[in-house]
Formats: C-alpha cells, structure tokens, sequence
C-alpha cells in the first residue's frame, strides 16, 4: 500500500510538472517521462525485495518454532528404555538423543548410534564415537564391501531393530572410502538438523541411473542437472544461507562432497540400475543432492 501511495504521488506530481512547464522537442520530452517512470519502478522493485525478506523471515521464525518444540518434547519425553548401560547412555541423554544399543551379534565392535529427535516422530540417525571403536577402516579389510550393504550403510540404521543396517554399517566401516563418507556425512547431517533440516522430510526426483554413472565417469554441470531433485525451496535457502555465513560448516560440506564423490566412484561398477535408482532414498544421498544444488555442482 506505501508503494502504491507513493506510486500515485509521484506520477501525480510528474503530470502536474509536464503541464506546468510543457517540455518541447523529442528528447525532453523522453526524459521527462523517464524520471517520471524510473523513480516509479524502483519503489516497486524496493517494496516487492522487502516483501520477499519478510516471507523469508518469516519462514526462517516458523522454522526455529518447530524446531523449539521439537527440543520440548525431546525433553519431556520419558526415557526410552535401553540395553546400554548407564554411563553410556548419560552423553546421549545430555545430547538430547535416544540411545540406540548396539546389535546383540557382536556389541564391541559395532559402533553405536544415538537417533535425534525430529518432526512426525521419525529419527535422523547420528555417530557417537566411542573409546575403542573408532572409525577408522581397521588394517584387515575383511571382504569387499557391496553395493547393496553401501546403500543400507549410507542410509544409516532406523532404529535398534534394524540389524541389516547394522550389520551393513559394520561391513562399510570397515572400508576406507566409505568409512570417511559415513564420517562426513554424519557430521553434515547433524548440522542440517541444527537448522531443522532432514532427510526424511525431503523427496526428491528420482535421477535416472544412467546420470548416475555420468557422475561418476566425471561429467558435471547441466548434463547431470537432474542429480540435483531437491526442490524444498526453504532447505535451499537456510543451507545456502548457512554455507555464506559459517565456514566451518562450509569447510564440512566442501569435505563430504569430496568424500561422497571418491566413495560413490569407487562403488558405482557394482552397481545395478535397480541399486543406482534406489540411491536417491538414502539419507546420505539426499544430503549430496541438497548441497550439490547450493554449492552449483549441477549448474
């Protein structure tokens, strides 16, 4: 309504100066309606930026509301009930987490995972490094690591029951290029989820294998546009946001696009066009996508 007010003032105003001094010639006359036009087009350009960052403040406060209550009900919540003991439940408590118990083949060498509340009751999972288990790819390899236990790993266990995925996770620590995207891609995941941002709440366009395998031989830019399926224009905009304004989460994104991309070279040749679709649901995946949409990997 300002804009709009002050729109007719100003055209008000240019007819009342037109007629008063009657430019003559062409070219007066040109540049009597150009300062007529130009100041009436640079009030609606002003007004529709300042409309679009109230949407995004907006948008942003909506956001940190969710995410409050969220932290709330994580922290009225009754304490689930677990096998850790606990002393090694007491961190995942502080953290706000659910502990998850390792499976019951072989608790010592399996790491553990605490899952972080988020909305609809789900959970995005998330490492915490124990003494003695560290993630590091162990000196024996043990048997290579396939596609199919790659895709569970990456996806990361839904809960205490999901012994495949647990099983899948111990195979691909086990491996050094999947070993360090597990790493990288915990750490980004748990910084999206400080912005309320998961990977369940995204669905993306499923990419046609065959981009897949473009990605992989190498190719980049518009020729695999179609990897980037996130359309969530509020998760585009708070990433991108955050990769301008912090540079250690910056630092972690640029180091798990280099760590997805090493390991997903490295597995895609085991990969089945069944196997290579399915990727696109995988928390992991989708973390790629995201980021390789804010950081132009797809331009």
């Amino acid at each position: 309504m300002l804009a709009l007010g002050l729109s007719v003032a100003w055209i008000l105003l240019g007819v009342f100066v037109w007629y008063g001094t009657a430019p003559e010639g062409l070219v007066a006359r040109g540049l009597a309606l150009v300062s007529v036009v130009v100041p009436v087009a640079m009030i609606w350009v002003l007004a529709l930026s300042l409309d679009q960052v109230r949407l995004l403040r907006a948008e942003r406060e909506r956001l940190q509301m969710v995410m409050d209550q969220m932290r709330l009900q994580a922290a009225n919540a009754p304490a689930p009930r677990t096998a850790a003991p606990p002393a090694a439940a007491a961190p995942a408590a502080q953290a706000r987490a659910i502990p998850v118990p390792a499976p019951p083949a072989q608790p010592e060498e399996a790491p553990r995972l605490t899952f972080q509340s988020r909305r609809e009751g789900s959970a995005q999972p998330r490492f915490e490094e124990q003494p003695g288990l560290g993630l590091d790819a162990p000196e024996d390899m043990g048997a290579p690591l396939g596609m199919e236990d790659f895709l569970r790993a990456i996806h990361f266990p839904d809960g205490p029951e999901d012994v495949k995925a647990f099983a899948a996770l111990k195979l691909a620590l086990a491996d050094r290029l999947t070993s360090k995207l597990i790493q990288a891609s915990q750490d980004v995941l748990n910084l999206l989820a400080e912005d309320g941002i998961y990977m369940d709440d995204l669905a993306p366009d499923r990419a046609k294998p065959e981009l897949w395998r473009k990605f992989a031989a190498g190719e980049r830019g518009r020729a695999i546009a179609a990897l980037g399926g996130i359309r969530d224009r509020s998760c585009l905009a708070l990433t991108a946001a955050r990769m301008r304004e912090d540079e250690i989460f910056r630092d972690v994104a640029h180091h798990f696009l280099r760590s997805f991309d090493k390991a997903f070279v490295a597995m895609e040749p085991k990969a089945s066009d069944a196997q290579l679709s399915a990727l696109s649901d995988t928390r992991t995946a989708r973390a790629f996508m995201l980021f390789g949409r804010v950081t132009g990997t797809f331009d």
